[in-house]
Formats: C-alpha cells, sequence, structure tokens
C-alpha cells in the first residue's frame, strides 16, 4: 500500500471519529463548537484529499476502498449525534432515512461492480447537492449557537433529506433492469 498526502487525510479522518464523539459528550459550554469544528475538519479533509488524489494522479485502490467508507462513518455517527440530542422524531426520520440511503445504495454500488456495470450508478450532481447540504445541516445542529441557525439547520436536513429520496431514486431507476432482470 502506497501512502501519499491524499490517504493519509482519508486516515486521519478515520483518526477523527473517536475525537468528534468524545467532544459531543464532553460537559463543557464549548463541547458543541468542538464537535461541530471537528465535523468541519473532517468535511474540508474529505474534498481535499479527493481534489488533490485527482490533481497530483494519486489515487489508490487503497484510498479509494477507504474514503467513501471514513465519508459514511462519520456521517452517519452525526446523524445519530444530532438525533439522540434533539431526541425528536422530526429529526431522527430524516437522520434515519439518510443513513437507509446510504446502506442501499453502497449495496447496489457494489453489487453493480460485481456485475460490471458500476459506472451505471456513479455520483451525479444531486448526490453532490445533497451532500452539501447534509454536512451544512449537521455542522449547524452540531454546533447550535442559538435558534436561527438550528432552524436553518433544520431546513437544510430536510432539504437534504428530499434530495437522498430524489438520488437514490435515481440510483435505483438507472439500475433498474440490471435489478428486475431474470
Amino acid at each position: 500500500m502506497q501512502f501519499n498526502i491524499p490517504t493519509c487525510l482519508t486516515l486521519f479522518r478515520v483518526v477523527l471519529i473517536p475525537f468528534f464523539v468524545l467532544a459531543f459528550y464532553l460537559p463543557f459550554h464549548w463541547a458543541p463548537f468542538a464537535t461541530a469544528l471537528i465535523f468541519v475538519i473532517a468535511a474540508v479533509t474529505d474534498w481535499f484529499d479527493g481534489f488533490l488524489a485527482r490533481r497530483w494522479k494519486q489515487t489508490t485502490r487503497f484510498g479509494a476502498f477507504l474514503d467513501p467508507v471514513a465519508d459514511k462513518v462519520m456521517v452517519a455517527i452525526a446523524l445519530v449525534l444530532v438525533a439522540e440530542y434533539f431526541h425528536a422524531w422530526w429529526i431522527t426520520l430524516p437522520a434515519a432515512t439518510m443513513i437507509a440511503r446510504e446502506i442501499i445504495i453502497s449495496a447496489l454500488r457494489e453489487w453493480m461492480a460485481e456485475i460490471g456495470k458500476r459506472s451505471s450508478v456513479a455520483v451525479s450532481w444531486i448526490g453532490k447537492v445533497k451532500t452539501t447540504a447534509q454536512m451544512f445541516s449537521l455542522f449547524a445542529l452540531l454546533w447550535r449557537p442559538d435558534a436561527t441557525l438550528v432552524g436553518v439547520g433544520v431546513v437544510a436536513l430536510y432539504i437534504a433529506a428530499v434530495l437522498t429520496f430524489w438520488s437514490m431514486f435515481q440510483y435505483l431507476s438507472a439500475a433498474r433492469g440490471d435489478l428486475l432482470d431474470s
């Protein structure tokens, strides 16, 4: 396995996960800010490692495997923590929907790769917009400095949830022929 800067950034995101969870549970007034800051650092390194890997032509099989895993684990944990904090169905429902979508699409991509059709379920622009709305909502709902940002975070969470369904149905539609083929 070749270690390069993009791969090290991805590994750094994995290392951040336990610190992210610990920061969430710290009994200090600054803990929500620290939690949100760690989340933002992870999000920035996610964008940066992909950019550098493509720019410097340093993509590796290990990086291609670990990058989406690190992203999905960090986001799933953030969604669980936000749902736990708010302890309300109107937060838990979109959070659970987004986690379920990630599992479904990951399984679909794995299955499509097995049959040699991975490119038919490539990431779309809707997925990128969904991710942006999701990251912003999680940042706002982890930090929670005031009611206005929490309100904007909840709206962004619902925008991300709608785009989650939209992109999931796009992926399933693209794979429909292969899924339903006997």
